[in-house]
């Protein structure tokens, strides 16, 4: 199983597809959330993933949060639930983030998925509120360079 980290420009067709074909089974057919998945914020995010025999299994894409040195996470997936993917690629995310000097992470958590995210060192942040009709709450994780 293999890490990737690309921005958009630099993902071959074949990447692009299995992205998209992970979303669309985990958002569409898995949670029956019916929005418009291409929204353009593809083209200027990260796209980190792992791949296993040339499909994405876990994936999540990056872009620049609200403060300097925030980045957003969105998108998070893994096709495969309960096998430690998303805990995987995560940490991955931290590793490779740390590495360019990023201080913290922010997403909007779906509100049951806010334990997994717990978990990994999140804290929830505000009010809960209706994202793609469904409840989500925003949280964020400072990285720890002192390990």
């Amino acid at each position: 199983m293999n890490f990737i980290a690309k921005n958009f420009n630099k993902l071959t067709n074949c990447e692009v597809y299995e992205i998209l074909k992970a979303r669309a089974k985990v958002f569409m057919f898995e949670q029956k959330i019916w929005y418009l998945d291409m929204d353009n914020v593809d083209y200027t995010a990260d796209h980190l993933f792992l791949e296993e025999n040339g499909e994405v299994v876990a994936y999540l894409r990056a872009f620049k949060g609200e403060k300097e040195s925030e980045i957003h996470i969105g998108r998070v997936l893994s096709v495969e639930h309960n096998k430690g993917l998303g805990t995987k690629l995560m940490n991955n995310t931290f590793d490779y983030f740390m590495k360019n000097k990023v201080k913290s992470i922010v997403l909007n958590s779906q509100t049951t998925a806010v334990r997994f995210y717990e978990k990994l060192g999140f804290k929830t942040v505000g009010d809960k509120f209706i994202e793609a009709g469904i409840p989500h709450i925003r949280m964020e994780k400072a990285l720890d360079y002192e390990k």
